[in-house]
């Protein structure tokens, strides 16, 4: 794709969205679920989308937050249920909507102080950490689980909503394919399955309980991060919540750790007027976005680390004075390298990465010896390993990680901004190096990679094909001049399918897997020699994938 003419420059008022009318859509706005595009869908991060486009209404919060109490009933989970919502316009009635069918359904539910007049937002992580330590403190059947109001680093036209079960992580496929399904049957029905109570009388309800998120959250943040350190090495550090939900967290942070953080930017404004321009010229509040990020990037040298966050803070992107806004998979490796050699973790510990994530995890390792899992795409996959901590770390190429406490204990099952920004500052406050030093040492060390990712056009029929591919599908014996040493079909870590499929060599591999959300399919590949080979690895999945729709009649 290229780079659109103003990438990373300032929104114009032609890039605005009008919040009136999306909000308006949301409640006006009827999905016809005889369309694909309208019905309730869970990717690998919750349903996701847009109230213009009726992908995104309040028919489908009212039917999903139905799914979800008749999903707890089948479940026999009785506890609180944990309610955040970040700062997309859509959010808010989502919010509302979400409270009225939870509260006729008899949940217990349990919202930030403030959540009610406009503010009170919660992060992703947040409400991962509070279903672990209130099922952590159960002597009985009460368990708790969560519903996060956000659609992630999307633009600020989408909405979202994802469910995390008792384990605190993302539910997995048995229970969305659960949900998926009931709440299509029900708004095919037109909602008359769905218990409302209105909105007014919602609020009155003693089963809606107000608590401060804030202040536990990050009390405990000293069990999984050497704060103490950050504070007495006066690590300075500059943070750009890209008006997040974490925002009112930061200031408490620092006070509560004697930390020199200074906000750049204390904005939150749903139309995110204030964000320069991501690579396709789009508003998108992607902190690994060098283009979403330009902002943060041009104060690199005013502080000695610098972090941003997408929307509801489970992503992080790391700024460095030495080499700008590092890369996700870099700085996964300079992540798991040190938090390896400086825990008091168990040997049995595994790394967790997800397929598409540089092999530079690989050989660091294969460096401090230390046992890989490789699992498909998405970060449900690490939610059983965090949580009974066979899993010291698990992290995604696309910016997302969380790893247990320093006691080697769960710290959440979900992906964790703020421990992996933070984690930033630790490593250059014990060692005395940033993690773009760390990265350019690791490199030197184990070869440097070159990675890239380029998307295409497929059809629902193409994308079908694509998913079912095995290794006797591939008859090709090299790859971009190398011999072919692996062709998965299934992840080595948990032998689950990929979606899709994935070949390697000494030096180089590529993957190919349809997008669960949108009508195209990616191609992800890396090489340990250069851009050349790593094009050439490219045009060569290219060609395989395109004979595999040839095979097919496609």
């Amino acid at each position: 794709m290229s780079v659109h003419i103003h990438a990373g420059k300032p929104v114009r008022p032609e890039d605005r969205i009008n919040i009136g009318q999306l909000v308006s859509d949301y409640f006006f706005k009827t999905p016809d679920v005889e369309k694909a595009a309208q019905q309730v869908s869970f990717g690998t991060s919750g349903h996701r989308g847009c109230a213009t486009k009726t992908s995104f209404n309040q028919h489908h919060i009212v039917a999903i937050c139905q799914a979800v109490a008749e999903y707890r009933s089948t479940e026999g989970i009785t506890g609180p249920l944990f309610l955040g919502k970040d700062t997309h316009a859509l959010s808010e009635p989502a919010f509302a909507s979400a409270i009225s069918v939870l509260i006729a359904n008899g949940v217990n539910v349990v919202i930030q102080q403030g959540a009610l007049s406009g503010g009170g937002f919660t992060p992703t992580p947040v409400i991962s950490r509070l279903i672990i330590s209130h099922n952590k403190a159960q002597n009985d059947d009460s368990v708790a689980d969560g519903l996060i109001i956000t659609p992630s680093h999307n633009p600020p036209s989408d909405g979202g909503i994802k469910y995390n079960p008792p384990h605190g992580g993302p539910a997995e496929g048995s229970i969305t394919q659960f949900i998926e399904q009931r709440a299509n049957e029900l708004i095919k029905s037109a909602l008359v399955d769905v218990k409302q109570t209105p909105y007014n009388l919602a609020l009155t309800s003693s089963l809606l309980n107000e608590q401060d998120f804030i202040e536990p959250y990050v009390i405990q943040l000293e069990q999984v991060i050497d704060m103490h350190a950050i504070a007495k090495a006066g690590v300075t550090i500059g943070v750009d919540p890209l008006g997040g939900s974490g925002i009112a967290y930061w200031p408490v942070i620092a006070q509560k750790y004697g930390i020199n953080i200074e906000v750049v930017n204390p904005v939150v404004d749903a139309s995110f007027a204030f964000m320069p321009l991501d690579k396709d010229g789009k508003i998108r509040m992607d902190c690994s976005s060098p283009y979403a990020m330009a902002g943060l990037i041009a104060m690199k040298d005013d502080f000695d680390i610098s972090v941003g966050n997408d929307p509801d803070f489970d992503r992080h992107g790391i700024v460095t004075k030495s080499g700008g806004l590092m890369n996700p998979n870099h700085y996964l490796a300079v992540a798991i390298n040190y938090l390896m050699t400086h825990r008091s973790w168990p040997q049995h510990c595994k790394i967790g990465k997800t397929l598409v994530s540089s092999s530079l995890i690989d050989r660091v390792a294969q460096k401090i010896q230390r046992p890989l899992s490789e699992v498909p795409v998405g970060f449900k996959w690490f939610v059983d390993g965090l949580g009974d901590s066979s899993y010291a770390f698990g992290g995604e190429e696309s910016a997302g990680a969380s790893f247990i406490a320093k006691d080697g204990s769960t710290w959440t099952t979900d992906k964790d901004g703020f421990i992996m920004a933070l984690l930033a500052a630790e490593i250059l406050a014990t060692t005395g190096k940033d993690p773009h030093q760390h990265y350019i040492e690791l490199v030197k060390e184990l070869g440097e990679p070159c990675y890239g990712r380029v998307e295409a056009v497929a059809s629902f029929e193409q994308k079908k094909v694509l998913t079912a591919l095995s290794s006797s599908d591939i008859t090709a014996n090299t790859l971009a001049g190398e011999k072919i040493t692996q062709i998965l079909s299934h992840a080595p870590g948990n032998d689950a399918a990929i979606g899709g499929i994935k070949v390697t060599t000494n030096n180089g591999w590529f993957a190919a897997r349809p997008s669960g959300t949108e009508d195209i399919y990616k191609i992800y590949a890396e090489s340990f020699i250069d851009q050349k080979h790593l094009q050439s690895i490219i045009s060569q999945a290219q060609k395989m994938v395109g004979a595999a729709f040839k095979a097919a009649g496609l």
